[in-house]
Order: structure tokens, then C-alpha cells, then sequence
């Protein structure tokens, strides 16, 4: 009985060391250790870090701006649900003909001041003018009907483009690398080396980066939402000719003149006939003369080849 009780302790002892074991490898493969870092590989940190923030829950109409949790992740709002608002994009193209330019465009100055309007680029011909109007997007169908008032209409055309996906992706996107920008940040103070400092700084640089540029195309997707843009063609009056009748004198000039350049046209040729002309006549007359005439040189030659 002594015997196996000894040989129970003695496997018991054995065993102890290897669970340790055991157990330290399992602590330094986790994303935490009691140090806060598993330092055998920093980059199975990072994927796991990286992990842990994909499930995002879309802001709804309203609230705090989302949530983020690894824990209980839910499925993206998508435009069919009535939480979420439509965002569109509004652009319309107008031509118009004013009796004044001039009124007209003071009637265009007029609406954007009513309606916190800007021009954001004009073009200036004699008889026409261009506007790129942009208008906030409350106004638009109310801009556009004002418009109506300013001249004849002459063509008039409207695009409405659905945005809602892409703008609610950008969204998602831009709070799910803030957060985790947060949380690298914070993983930062924890380092164990040089190493790990480094790599976690380079996913924050990689980070901030990201964020900047998603910022960039929200703001300037959140910009064509809020401002529509509106085309404006002005063109001036038609010009009108009187109907005028030619009097005789007139008929006698129109008919004397055209006599002059047709006789001013004969002049030319005849002179171009005597400076050109006569020149290669008499170089022509002088060849046959010297080649078939009295001299006859082809004449010769051809008489003493048949020799």
C-alpha cells in the first residue's frame, strides 16, 4: 500500500511541471496576460486587436452614434428599414431666355441670399451666362420653382442619386477605426520591449491615416447631400433683323459693283496669260525649232542610229 501510494505521489509530481508548462504556453499565446501583452508574437496581437472591433452596429436617427462590441454583434441597418434616412444627391440643369442678362442675374443674387445660397463657378459671354448654383438641399424644389419666374423656360432636366449605402459604410467605417485607434492607443502603454512599442505605433500611424482619408470622402459625400447643385444657362434675347427694301440705287451700286470685280477679274487673267504665257510660248517654239526644225537634232540622232 506504501508502494503505490509512493509511486501515485511520484507520477503526481511529474505531471505538476508539465501543466505549468502547459499553462504558461497558454498565457503567453493569449491576447492578455497578466502583463497585458503576449510576448512571444506581437503580431498575433494586432490580428486579434484588429478582431476584436469588426462587428459595428450602424448608428440609428437619434442616438449615441453606435456601439461597438465583440460580444453581441447585430447586422448592419440597411436603407429598406424606416430607422434609416435616405441620403440623396440632387442635381439639376436649367436653360432659360431672359430679355436682360443683366436683371437676370441680380434675380439669381437675389435667390441665393434668400435661400443661403453660393455660386460655385460662373461663365460670361455677350449673349450668354453659366451659373453652377449650390443650394442647401431643404430648398431645392422650392430654388427651382422661383427660377420659373426669372425667364422662359427652355430645357430643364433633374438626377437624383441614392447615396444611403455609402454614406452609412463611410460612417461605419470611420467610428470602427476611431475606436480602434483608441484601443491600440491604449495597448501602447502596456508594451513590453522596443519591439512591440514600434509595431503598435505603426498600426496607429496606418490608423490615423485611415481615418483621415475616410474623413475626407465623408465630408465631402455630406457636402453634396446638404447642398444640392443647380445649372443655370441664361441666354439673351434672339436678335430680330428689320425687314428692309433695296432701293433702285442701290440695285444699279450692288450690280456695278459686282461688274467691276467681274472686269477687275478679266484684267488679272489677261495679265497672267502675258507675264506667264508668252514667256513659255516662245520656250516651247524654241525647242520644236532646235529638236524637229531646220537644226533637227532628234532628226539627226534617229538618221545615224539607222546608219
Amino acid at each position: 500500500m506504501k508502494n503505490k501510494l509512493f509511486v501515485f505521489v511520484l507520477f503526481a509530481a511529474l505531471l505538476l511541471p508539465l501543466g505549468c508548462s502547459r499553462k504558461a504556453d497558454y498565457e503567453r499565446g493569449t491576447l492578455f496576460s497578466a502583463r497585458g501583452f503576449a510576448t512571444s508574437d506581437a503580431m498575433v496581437w494586432e490580428e486579434a486587436a484588429d478582431e476584436a472591433f469588426i462587428s459595428f452596429s450602424a448608428p440609428s436617427r437619434g442616438g449615441d452614434g453606435g456601439s461597438f462590441r465583440s460580444d453581441s454583434p447585430s447586422a448592419p441597418l440597411t436603407p429598406n428599414e424606416p430607422s434609416v434616412e435616405r441620403k440623396l444627391v440632387k442635381t439639376a440643369f436649367i436653360t432659360m431666355r431672359v430679355e436682360n442678362l443683366e436683371t437676370a442675374n441680380n434675380s439669381i443674387s437675389d435667390l441665393l441670399k434668400k435661400y443661403d445660397g453660393y455660386t460655385a463657378s460662373s461663365s460670361i459671354f455677350e449673349d450668354l451666362h453659366n451659373y453652377s448654383l449650390r443650394v442647401p438641399s431643404q430648398y431645392y424644389d422650392v430654388f427651382l420653382a422661383d427660377t420659373n419666374e426669372i425667364g422662359r423656360l427652355l430645357r430643364r432636366s433633374e438626377n437624383t442619386e441614392d447615396v444611403t449605402l455609402r454614406y452609412y459604410d463611410l460612417e461605419g467605417r470611420l467610428a470602427t477605426k476611431k475606436e480602434l485607434l483608441k484601443t491600440f492607443q491604449a495597448y501602447l502603454g502596456r508594451a513590453a520591449n522596443i519591439d512591440e512599442i514600434m509595431k503598435v505605433e505603426a498600426r496607429i500611424s496606418e490608423l490615423q491615416y485611415d481615418i483621415e482619408g475616410t474623413g475626407v470622402q465623408l465630408r465631402n459625400l455630406i457636402n453634396t447631400i446638404d447642398y444640392s447643385t443647380i445649372h443655370v444657362n441664361f441666354e439673351g434675347p434672339v436678335a430680330v433683323s428689320p425687314i428692309r427694301t433695296i432701293t433702285f440705287g442701290e440695285r444699279l451700286r450692288q450690280f456695278f459693283g459686282s461688274f467691276g470685280g467681274f472686269l477687275s477679274s478679266f484684267i488679272i487673267v489677261l495679265l497672267g496669260i502675258v507675264v506667264y504665257g508668252i514667256p513659255i510660248l516662245i520656250v516651247l517654239i524654241l525647242l520644236f525649232w532646235l529638236l524637229f526644225g531646220k537644226i533637227g537634232l532628234l532628226r539627226r540622232l534617229w538618221s545615224i542610229i539607222k546608219k
